[in-house]
């Protein structure tokens, strides 16, 4: 009879975070952080059922923000947000 191992090492390492590259215009590091927050918030979104960007409202896409304690996004993420559920389908 078989006997399952019990680890308590991660399956994978972790991730690190690298460092954003230097020298480039701020507009472009404004743009970087704004889609990756988007990109948070819309698979927030999915995992809570939401999966049609109609569903996905400015103020829904805010409480999601602050579950996640990020601060509250701006009308231009909201339709990135809307955007990427939309794609994402």
């Amino acid at each position: 009879m078989a006997v399952a191992a019990v680890t308590t090492e991660p399956l994978h390492k972790p991730l690190q975070k690298k460092r954003l590259p230097a020298g480039r215009p701020r507009e472009w590091y404004v743009t970087h952080n704004r889609r990756l927050k988007a990109m948070r918030l819309a698979i927030a979104l999915l995992d809570t059922g939401v999966h049609q960007p109609s569903s996905a409202s400015n103020a829904r896409i805010r409480t999601t923000a602050g579950l996640l304690g990020i601060h509250p996004p701006s009308d231009t993420t909201c339709r990135m947000v809307r955007a990427l559920i939309r794609y994402g389908r």
